[in-house]
C-alpha cells in the first residue's frame, strides 16, 4: 500500500513537472508553433502560414476586435466566465446546435497544447492548462499568443498571416474594420473567410464594430503594450 502511495506521488508529481515547465517557459518566449498547427500539417500534408509577432506590433484595434468577438470579460475573469457556460448548458439542454462558451485562455490553453475535438479527457486537460495560463501569465501574454496561434484561414494561423494573405497589410497597420473581419471569421475559419466574405460574415463583423465602439478604446488599456509606429 505504501508503495502504491508513492508511486501515485511520483505520477502526480511528473504530471506537475511535465505540464509547469513548458507553461511558465512559454510565458516570456516566442511560441515557436502550436499543437493545432502540428496537427494540421500531418493531417493536410502542407506547409500551414504561422509567423510569431509580438503584440507591440498588432494594431490595438485587433485584440479589442477578439476580445469584442470571443470573450468581452477578459480583463475580468480568472479563465473561466460561468455564466457564459451555464448560459451554453441551458442552451445545449434544449436541443439544436451546440454551444460553447470557451474564453481566450481556455482557446489558448486547447489551440497551444492539446487538440480539438469533444472529450471529458480533453476538456479535463483543457481545464488544469487554462488554470496553471491564468496563473502563470499576465494578461497580455495570454492575449499575445491568442493572436498569433489562432486560426485565422485556409492553412493560417495568426493575424499576422492574415493580414498579408488576405488582406494585403500588416497586422499593425490593421483598421477597425479588417480587425473585425479577421475577429468574424474565427468561430469556423474554414468556411468563413476574409477574402470572400459571405453576407452572414459581413453581419458579423457589422455587429462586432459595434461592440468595439460599446467597450471603447480604453477597455484593454491596462493589459495592452503601446503599439510600435506604423
Amino acid at each position: 500500500m505504501k508503495a502504491l502511495k508513492k508511486w501515485i506521488i511520483y505520477l502526480l508529481a511528473g504530471m506537475l513537472l511535465l505540464t509547469v515547465v513548458p507553461v511558465l517557459g512559454l510565458r516570456w518566449l516566442p511560441v515557436p508553433t502550436s499543437s493545432v498547427i502540428m496537427q494540421r500539417t500531418l493531417s493536410e500534408g502542407a506547409w500551414q502560414y504561422y509567423r510569431w509577432t509580438p503584440l507591440e506590433q498588432i494594431a490595438p484595434q485587433m485584440a479589442l476586435a477578439v476580445v469584442a468577438a470571443e470573450d468581452q470579460k477578459f480583463p475580468q475573469h480568472s479563465g473561466f466566465d460561468l455564466q457564459a457556460i451555464q448560459e451554453a448548458m441551458s442552451h445545449n439542454a434544449r436541443g439544436g446546435r451546440l454551444r460553447g462558451a470557451s474564453t481566450i485562455s481556455q482557446q489558448v490553453a486547447r489551440n497551444l497544447f492539446l487538440w480539438q475535438g469533444r472529450s471529458w479527457l480533453r476538456k479535463g486537460l483543457e481545464t488544469w492548462m487554462t488554470v496553471l495560463i491564468e496563473t502563470l501569465w499576465p494578461k497580455q501574454r495570454i492575449l499575445e499568443v491568442y493572436l498569433n496561434i489562432a486560426e485565422t484561414g485556409p492553412q493560417t494561423f495568426g493575424v499576422e498571416p492574415a493580414a498579408r494573405r488576405f488582406l494585403g497589410t500588416s497586422a499593425v497597420r490593421l483598421t477597425s474594420s479588417q480587425a473585425a473581419l479577421i475577429a468574424a471569421v474565427l468561430p469556423n475559419p474554414k468556411r468563413m473567410h476574409i477574402q470572400r466574405p459571405s453576407s452572414y460574415v459581413l453581419e458579423r463583423r457589422d455587429h462586432i464594430l459595434q461592440q468595439m465602439n460599446a467597450l471603447g478604446t480604453g477597455y484593454l488599456r491596462d493589459i495592452l503594450p503601446a503599439p510600435v509606429s506604423r
